[in-house]
């Protein structure tokens, strides 16, 4: 199994970035974590990072052909990006979205998921073990998308 891990606008800066509500981790080392977690569930991790819309459509799409389904954090283009919701809508494959904060608990703006209406479902709120919660959904129901 195959599974693209997608992360969106600044959450290259994890770890400098407001870390009382996005944790003390970069994005490297969550993203160590993900891939050994895979190693251990049979599960090829990888990852990408873009600050850019377009970018994060083609790696959405590159995930419709290339993977198995998709972890994707998508920023705040979760609650903005029309373009990245038809990515997800088109690939074909099981997206889970994910988010280090609970954005139901956050301003009024971020409560609002244009995404989770086409993802398989989402996981938030628990830092950066919404990914591996998420990687374990896979690792359980492979095949099952």
């Amino acid at each position: 199994m195959k599974i693209f891990v997608i992360n969106g606008p600044n959450l290259n800066l994890l770890g400098q970035r407001e870390p009382e509500l996005y944790g003390s981790k970069t994005l490297p080392e969550i993203e160590d974590d993900l891939v050994k977690l895979g190693s251990e569930l049979g599960i090829e991790v990888t990852c990408f990072q873009s600050n850019h819309e377009g970018e994060l459509v083609d790696i959405l799409q590159d995930a419709g052909q290339s993977a198995d389904g998709a972890i994707l954090n998508a920023g705040a283009y979760t609650h903005t990006s029309v373009a990245v919701r038809d990515a997800v809508a088109a690939i074909g494959v099981p997206v889970l979205e994910v988010h280090l904060t609970n954005p139901y608990a956050r301003e009024g703006f971020r409560r609002v998921s244009l995404l989770a209406g086409v993802c398989k479902g989402s996981i938030c709120g628990f830092g950066r073990e919404s990914y591996t919660l998420a990687l374990i959904w896979f690792a359980r129901n492979a095949g099952t998308g």
